[in-house]
């Protein structure tokens, strides 16, 4: 599995260059203090807010690099830096992914989206010290049928992985909840990514997965975690292929794919969703 995790493996210094967030040593597991949680809180709120607006400007005949210019801007202007830009060499500050493209998508001024296009904005925003991280699907215009349906499984199959999220329940209490919402609507569940812990950096664990394995430590969830949960699902095969740029990842049938995350607190009786959009 290409876990996102992986990109933790090395605690040597982080290989982007400027003024990108850098990767922090490993600490395993972290739980985050009031003061810690609050600087998370106001990261994710201007996530949601660069998604939020996003959402509502995206029209045909716009570019992903259009977008990516936006999300930059947007973010800067709230005080914060861009979580992915340099983030082990990736050059933007969103994921755009369209249609068969599942997670990684590279903006560009070529791009152009059409009407009937089914688009993944992905974007994190790193905010003194700390990161907030979150993904919408968008349905561009008119979409088939097939198109809306993957991404209204994909946001409830989101729903209902959180719905699980409370202190003494574990990972897979998450996952079952969301691998069987996925297959039950005829879906199946991407299981080369997954979601992640999150803090201080963008990628921490555990691995916040969305499909039942023994291959993945069960954690058990307690107060104080801060955790990306993000099922990613396909409408046909899960399986996936890396393009030769080295990051857009697409579907190996060619099929659709639909994303939906949220960044969570987990608290003393279940989950605060730090990235709210307030939809």
């Amino acid at each position: 599995m290409n876990l996102f995790a992986d990109l933790m493996a090395s605690s040597a210094p982080s290989p982007q260059k400027g003024e990108g967030p850098r990767i922090q040593k490993r600490r395993g597991i972290e739980i985050k203090s009031a003061r810690e949680v609050e600087i998370m809180r106001k990261a994710s709120q201007i996530v949601a807010t660069v998604l939020r607006e996003i959402n509502l400007m995206v029209e045909p005949g716009m570019s992903t690099g259009d977008l990516d210019l936006f999300a930059e801007r947007r973010i800067r202007e709230m005080g914060a830096v861009p979580s992915f830009k340099g983030y082990h060499g990736f050059p933007s500050s969103i994921c755009a992914s369209i249609n068969n493209e599942v997670v990684h998508g590279i903006p560009s001024a070529k791009r152009l989206i059409e009407a009937g296009d089914l688009l993944k904005v992905d974007t994190g925003a790193f905010f003194q010290g700390y990161h907030g991280d979150s993904c919408i699907t968008i349905c561009v215009g008119e979409v088939s049928e097939l198109a809306a349906e993957i991404s209204r499984v994909a946001k409830e199959a989101l729903i209902a992985g959180l719905a699980q999220i409370k202190p003494n329940n574990t990972l897979l209490d998450i996952a079952g909840a969301i691998e069987d919402l996925v297959k039950a609507n005829g879906f199946s569940v991407v299981e080369d990514y997954t979601g992640h812990g999150v803090g201080r950096n963008l990628h921490e664990e555990p691995s916040v997965f969305n499909f039942r394995t023994n291959d993945l430590p069960n954690s058990t969830l307690r107060s104080g975690m801060t955790l990306a949960v993000e099922p990613i699902i396909n409408a046909g095969t899960k399986f996936c292929r890396t393009l030769r740029d080295g990051w857009t990842v697409v579907t190996k049938d060619g099929n659709l794919s639909a994303q939906w995350e949220h960044t969570i607190l987990v608290t003393s009786d279940g989950c605060e969703i730090l990235t709210d959009r307030g939809q």
